[in-house]
């Protein structure tokens, strides 16, 4: 840690400085057989020198291209993550190499950036940018964890475009119902492992092998290397998840939980890959608006924070780190809401008019007239006296 104060300090007969500049600390010699008043003018040249980036004074902080760098992160990326997650990462970077490919690290600012985000969002881009920004702060934060570069991030605190809340949807009882019966195959099999399990569809059920399966512990084991968190987690199963992962196993040959049959040769089988089209088909035949793959989970976490489940219990079960997750995936249904509000009603001392007293109740509509500023609690107690 440098030095507080001025930084000046002496050892033996030498006068030294210590302080710390733009983040970077500096132990600078000041001179020999002179007095202090002589060594804080040599320090504050010193000081200068280094603000203004002199040669010799100030070292040369690691720096590299934006093409470097990026092969570098992929690389990484590769040997980490999984096969979803290098694809999008590839992505993003070949976009924010368009603009940037050719430029130093230290030559990108957050005002480029917003640049082109802005540029983005006007070619149709809505929300990609959010994801692409977000990729570019993971390189440089790995970049820098590296010591390969001593630059600033520019992605650090960037300002994302608005995202609309449409995974925020549920689905009910009766939209669940509509939605298995569209379904059929490996597809329905899916949907209901991603609703009885919370399991992420396309990174962390599709890549469920039945060495993953624990039939006896009644557990699925969802491996490193697909979950979000990087950290192996053990999910439990309930009849309906498990019943469902027997009938797979009695009739669907090979190392894949989820397989589907092959297309060019007859009796084969191959790995369930493309969902994503196979399920949005199922939402039309079901008349489903609005409705994703992560719906399930969203639906999933929703019904067991309904049932009274902890928030801890339910971060385990879903493999979340920060609480706000669980916020963020639970959400109330329309049934819930109306049973919400119906409480006040039992909680209320508010008269109704019927036909049977409505010559005692005309009473109290006179008295109203009288008193038409009289707050209702008032005429109702008027009324019951």
């Amino acid at each position: 840690m440098a030095r507080k104060g001025d930084g000046i300090y002496k050892r033996g007969r030498a006068w030294r400085l210590d302080c710390t500049i733009d983040g970077h600390r500096y132990q600078l010699p000041l001179g020999r057989g002179i007095d202090r008043t002589a060594a804080v003018q040599i320090a504050t040249a010193k000081r200068s020198a280094i603000l203004k980036r002199e040669v010799g004074i100030i070292k040369k902080r690691k720096d590299m291209t934006f093409q470097d760098a990026a092969a570098a992160f992929i690389a990484w990326t590769e040997a980490n993550r999984a096969e979803n997650t290098i694809k999008d990462y590839k992505l993003c970077l070949d976009e924010l190499a368009k603009q940037f490919g050719t430029k130093m690290l230290s030559q990108i600012n957050p005002f480029m950036l917003e640049g082109y985000k802005q540029k983005r969002v006007k070619d149709g881009a809505k929300v990609r940018p959010n994801r692409e920004l977000a990729v570019l702060r993971a390189m440089f934060n790995r970049l820098t964890k590296w010591k390969k570069i001593e630059v600033e991030n520019p992605a650090k605190e960037f300002e994302r475009v608005t995202e609309s809340r449409g995974k925020d949807r549920i689905l009910s009882p009766q939209e669940e119902a509509r939605l298995l019966a569209a379904a059929s195959g490996p597809v329905r099999s899916v949907i209901i492992i991603g609703l009885h399990t919370g399991l992420r569809v396309h990174r962390e059920a599709l890549t469920l092998k039945w060495e993953n399966i624990d039939f006896n512990a009644r557990t699925l084991a969802v491996e490193a290397a697909f979950s979000k968190t990087h950290e192996r987690r053990e999910v439990p199963l309930n009849s309906v998840a498990l019943e469902t992962l027997r009938q797979l196993k009695a009739t669907t040959p090979g190392p894949w939980v989820f397989m589907t049959r092959g297309r060019r040769k007859r009796g084969s089988w191959r790995r369930l890959i493309s969902f994503r089209s196979a399920f949005e088909t199922a939402c039309d035949h079901a008349k489903l608006t609005g409705v994703s793959a992560h719906t399930l989970r969203h639906t999933w976490a929703s019904r067991l924070d309904e049932a009274g489940v902890t928030q801890k219990t339910l971060m385990e079960l879903g493999g979340w780190k920060d609480p706000k997750m669980v916020v963020r995936y639970t959400h109330s249904s329309e049934q819930q809401r109306k049973k919400a509000v119906e409480l006040l009603a039992g909680n209320s001392t508010t008269l109704f008019t019927t036909a049977a007293n409505e010559a005692e109740n005309g009473k109290a509509a006179n008295l109203l007239k009288m008193q038409p500023c009289a707050p209702v609690a008032q005429v109702d107690r008027a009324s019951v006296s």
